[in-house]
């Protein structure tokens, strides 16, 4: 047997992954070491031993193999979960086509030093006389800052250093030249920050219905056997979904592993961790975007050491170092916020797959509109299919809905954009102090200003769309952030003609306020919630009975519990069907089925009206009878005759270059390749579509194209994938698997 290589990477706990370095593995050590595995490596010109994770094995050497130092041994106390967290980003690497350094940013996100939060007591060992004759000292000489500080010590013995710049207003100089003389001395603790600080535990058990029980169940007999597996809780809205997660998670629990709970939006997270945190109270914590960088760097250090069980956040969640993983639950799993945007584009519910089949974990899914991928996989039994067909709560059932076709309305002299039926609705509900939302799937004030004079629309300079007009008179691109303030006139033409079109969700709300002055509104977006704690405030509100009136874009109409919530008015159903996407039925229908949802979620009945000029369309009539089998059977009859996912695999391979030129040759170039590696010898081959241009052609001045390449073998895929890679195009590539 030939000589074998590890390539790795030292150290990884410092700031900077930097790069790869390749030693040689011994015989005594070849059965040892693998990718993953935490080694001890002579590093730099003392080769000084340092910790190391392998990232690949080889039979190639890099160099000189003359130059290449062994590896010195294996660590068996190396941190497991690194080294498990490190063959998932080799995994993610090969899979999804990045670099080894990209996957490792995303599945290591603690690679900062954070100052660690310190709480700090200042004490003194001196005498209660010897305090006494100080202070009367200070006194005398009108040192005020040290009498304060006397004073206190003598009142309550220490003194928090908080309090003593808060309310003393002691400055730490004040403090400096009392310690340097042995008066004083200060303590100081490190201290975790703690984003659920102020959260009260308290008892949040309640009694499964029998179909709860029964899918709760399922899952513990399998755990209990051994052979913990991939489930998909299928539940229609209200079902009590997370309820079932809160069982099953508590047979892990209580045998000592660790459970990550993903959840798609940051807008979620504040119900869902305060139903979990009830429950579970000091085991659970949270991680998410709008955490400041020691909170984040503070909720690792604490899963790292034991401190808590628990993980709740979207998809970065899941690279939580937990050591001992039993389950992972991905809640609303159709989502498309599990689907990252940057390399490597990867989709959290496979990386979850995989992660759970490394850490022999269970997998759970939930969703009451499940993706068409997870629900044919369930069917062909790679899933266990559970099923939820009740509503939770007794007295609640399924919101009655209706579909406005909005051709009729405008027939009818109504221009507003109320329905007839949803404004007597809302005066109904409003009359009777019930709560109501109203979703809109944009924000801003309007979509687009154009010119009525030459039909000109106001684009942004460096992407490929138009400028949003906000209240403010701004004009926003909201894909690289340039504005403008709105113009007097029209750039093209010069004409005085100009004036926003479409609505958006502050129209909504000036609209509102003045149809039903009587009613107090809230208003949540992007544009509300983009500051820290934006979130948690307005549903906050709104739960505690502070508006009558939720206006909002996705966020609004995804998970929330508001039992008082009666009327739900959808104000475009099928704005999301004209998306440039295969994929824009199932999320129409997604959307109008978790809205629909919101409604009716307590003893009072619900209503929703769904105002479309498409009502006859089969996403839309589904999603109003909330009937899902009926809306597979007609999406995946579209799949099937146009071959998409899940039907085919689909590869889309992105390229983009500020230079317009270099792209098309780059891309032509691009699809002969494609075409070279797409054979199979004896099958079908590969079908390849493109490249086309983006449908974003132009973002922040980098122009953009697609290859898509289709194919039921996902390895024929990852041929073309890797003969494209290995191209030195003068171009960015990014992979996108489906």
């Amino acid at each position: 047997m030939g000589e074998r290589y590890a390539n790795v990477i030292v150290d990884i706990s410092h700031e900077r992954v930097d790069r790869p370095f390749q030693y040689r593995i011994p015989e005594q050590l070849a059965g040892a070491v693998q990718v993953g595995s935490p080694v001890t490596v002579p590093f730099g010109a003392g080769n000084r031993l340092r910790r190391a994770y392998v990232v690949e094995v080889t039979d190639r050497p890099e160099f000189d193999p003359g130059r290449i130092k062994e590896i010195a041994g294996v660590d068996e106390n190396g941190f497991r979960a690194a080294s498990q967290l490190i063959r998932l980003a080799w995994w993610m690497k090969e899979r999804y086509g990045s670099t080894m350094n990209q996957a490792l940013k995303t599945v290591l996100p603690v690679k900062e030093k954070i100052r660690p939060a310190e709480k700090k007591t200042i004490r003194t060992e001196l005498s209660e006389e010897r305090l006494k004759e100080l202070r009367a000292e200070a006194e005398r000489k009108h040192y005020r800052a040290r009498e304060r500080i006397f004073s206190a010590l003598l009142d309550i013995g220490e003194v928090p250093w908080e309090f003593a710049a808060r309310q003393l207003r002691v400055t730490a100089s004040a403090l400096k030249p009392m310690e340097e003389k042995g008066w004083i001395r200060v303590d100081r603790a490190e201290v975790y920050r703690n984003p659920l600080a102020a959260v009260k535990a308290g008892a949040g058990r309640v009694e499964l219905n029998a179909g709860q029980r029964a899918a709760a169940d399922a899952f513990i007999r399998d755990y209990r056997a051994g052979k913990p597996g991939k489930y998909l809780v299928y539940g229609i809205t209200g079902s009590g979904k997370t309820e079932v997660y809160m069982e099953m998670m508590e047979e892990v629990l209580r045998d000592g592993k660790q459970v990550i709970v993903l959840i798609p939006e940051i807008a979620l997270t504040y119900q869902t961790v305060m139903r979990f945190y009830r429950r579970f109270g000091n085991l659970v914590s949270v991680i998410n975007s709008r955490l400041s960088k020691g909170e984040r760097c503070d909720q690792f250090e604490r899963a790292l050491k034991g401190e808590i069980q628990v993980m709740i956040g979207p998809r970065s969640a899941l690279f939580t170092p937990f050591e001992n993983l039993g389950l992972i639950v991905i809640d609303e799993e159709q989502e498309g916020a599990y689907k990252s945007e940057l390399a490597p584009r990867y989709h959290a519910r496979e990386v979850a797959e995989e992660r759970a089949a490394m850490a022999g974990a269970g997998l759970v899914l939930g969703s009451a509109t499940p993706s068409l991928e997870s629900y044919t996989r369930a069917l062909r039994g790679e899933y266990r299919l559970l099923r939820l067909e009740k509503r939770a709560k007794k007295d609640s059932r399924l919101a009655q809905v209706e579909i406005v076709d909005l051709r009729e309305e405008l027939r009818k002299g109504n221009k507003s954009m109320f329905s007839f039926r949803l404004q007597e609705l809302m005066e109904e509900k409003l009359g009777r102090r019930e709560q109501i939302m109203l979703f809109m799937n944009r924000r801003g004030y309007s979509s687009f200003v154009s010119c009525r004079s030459c039909g000109e629309a106001l684009k942004c300079p460096h992407c490929d769309v138009s400028l949003t007009l906000h209240r403010n008179g701004r004009l926003k691109c909201h894909y690289c952030g340039y504005e403008i303030s709105m113009p007097d006139r029209c750039p093209s033409c010069g004409s005085p003609y100009i004036a926003g079109f479409g609505t958006g969700t502050q129209k909504i709300e000036e609209q509102t306020k003045k149809m039903f002055p009587q009613a107090r509104v809230l208003r949540m977006d992007m544009d509300t919630t983009s500051r820290k704690g934006g979130h948690e405030e307005i549903l906050s509100a709104f739960g505690d009975g502070e508006a009558d009136i939720l206006i909002g874009t996705q966020m609004i109409v995804k998970g929330h519990d508001f039992p008082k919530v009666t009327l739900v008015g959808v104000l475009a159903a099928d704005l999301s069907l004209h998306a440039p996407d295969f994929a824009c039925g199932e999320k129409t229908f997604q959307l109008l089925t978790q809205a629909a949802g919101r409604a009716g979620r307590g003893e009072d009945a619900g209503s929703v009206v769904i105002q479309t000029y498409m009502p006859d369309h089969y996403s839309i009539q589904a999603a109003a009878s909330q009937d899902y089998e009926r809306f597979y059977r007609e999406e995946m009859s579209y799949r099937t005759m146009l071959r998409y996912p899940p039907v085919l695999r689909m590869l889309a391979i992105a390229a983009a270059s500020p230079k317009e030129e270099e792209l098309r040759s780059a891309a032509a170039v691009m699809g002969q390749t494609a075409e070279k590696y797409s054979a199979v010898p004896g099958g079908r081959p590969a079908e390849i579509i493109g490249p086309v241009d983006a449908p974003i052609y132009k973002v922040n001045d980098i122009y953009r194209k697609i290859l898509y390449i289709k194919h039921e073998n996902y390895d024929i895929l990852l041929k073309i994938r890797k003969g494209i890679e290995k191209l030195e195009l003068p171009v960015m590539l990014s992979f996108d698997l489906q």
